[in-house]
């Protein structure tokens, strides 16, 4: 009996081994929580829903989203990585994740070892915008512009630590502008700031900009991605209007925490990468103003190295304040 019990622990283990026996050959086989570190309707809370509702199809167990917002999306960040290491806490966060660890004097979590990096879904560019009452008609006439009369102008954007805030920064640095950066509590109110000519310039994400640019009421001079916008086509990229450099998006990246198990972390990578190829999910991605990357986790670990330093460079040499 112990003979057989050896044999059979032996061929079990060789097995494993071998890879033909994964260790979590029944996951999921209980409901998943995916956690949204922003409030619910937001761009990062649909992309969560639409990823658990085709997870939930593919892999016949139900993944439902909670949203525990607080702290730029710290509070929900750090729930995924206290959680346990079993695949059944999933992170849904934005770029918030990369500009934290420089924008916070005392960030909660290490964005390199306290989690296990899933995909990087979808990312939409930043968008520089400018009220349609500005006589420039591309990037090059509106730093001549800006540097001719700074006081004159100003550059809205959502916020202290949002990638429109830090792009304009960058955008600034570049250029040596001194004018003014005005942030708002939010995409919304920035964006009307400079549609009602208030902030006569603004750096935005694409979503909330672009039914102003197709209204006309707002002049789109570029997107701040290496390749075109699919949602707005005939703007130019930063690099193709003459700025290089200038590359700054909006992630919606999914993540686990550090120490869950290859097979679950290759399992979600496959099922969420297979998910985001469908025709429904990229009309919708289209929609919000996203385009589809849907990478593996090595890839999306090299862009978050090189999207933390990026940022800690800007919020440094812009002088961004740190919050306490």
């Amino acid at each position: 009996m112990i003979r057989t019990f050896a044999k059979l622990s032996a061929a079990a283990a060789l097995l494993s081994a071998l890879g033909l026996v994964p260790a979590a050959a029944a996951y999921p086989d209980k409901p998943v929580k995916i956690v949204v570190p922003f409030a619910p309707a937001g761009p990062t809370d649909v992309m969560a829903r639409l990823i658990a509702q085709k997870l939930s199809e593919a892999l016949k167990q139900q993944f439902f989203v909670e949203n525990h917002p607080g702290a730029g999306g710290n509070i929900g960040m750090m729930q995924v990585a206290r959680s346990a290491p079993d695949g059944y806490t999933i992170l849904v966060a934005s770029s918030s994740y990369t500009v934290n660890p420089s924008l916070y004097a005392k960030n909660p979590y290490d964005a390199f070892k306290d989690f296990a990096p899933i995909t990087l879904a979808a990312a939409s560019p930043n968008i520089l915008v400018v009220n349609a009452a500005v006589p420039a008609k591309n990037v090059k006439e509106l730093v001549a512009l800006l540097k001719a009369d700074p006081s004159k102008y100003s550059i809205a954007n959502p916020g202290i630590g949002t990638t429109p805030q830090l792009a304009a920064e960058l955008f600034k640095l570049t250029n040596k502008l001194e004018l003014a950066s005005v942030p708002f509590g939010g995409a919304g109110p920035a964006i009307q700031s400079t549609v009602g000519n208030h902030t006569p310039v603004a750096f935005s994400a694409l979503p909330p900009a672009a039914p102003q640019v197709q209204g006309g009421t707002l002049r789109a001079l570029a997107v701040t991605s290496a390749k075109r916008s699919a949602t707005l086509p005939d703007v130019p990229t930063m690099a193709e209007a003459g700025f290089k450099g200038q590359e700054s998006e909006t992630m919606q990246g999914v993540f686990v925490a550090a120490g869950t198990p290859k097979d679950i972390v290759d399992l979600l990578n496959r099922e969420i990468v297979k998910a985001m190829q469908l025709p429904d999910v990229k009309e919708k991605c289209a929609q919000l103003g996203f385009d589809v990357v849907a990478n593996t986790p090595a890839e999306f670990a090299t862009y978050i190295k090189t999207d933390v330093e990026k940022w800690s460079g800007v919020i440094k040499d812009a002088k961004v304040p740190k919050i306490e």
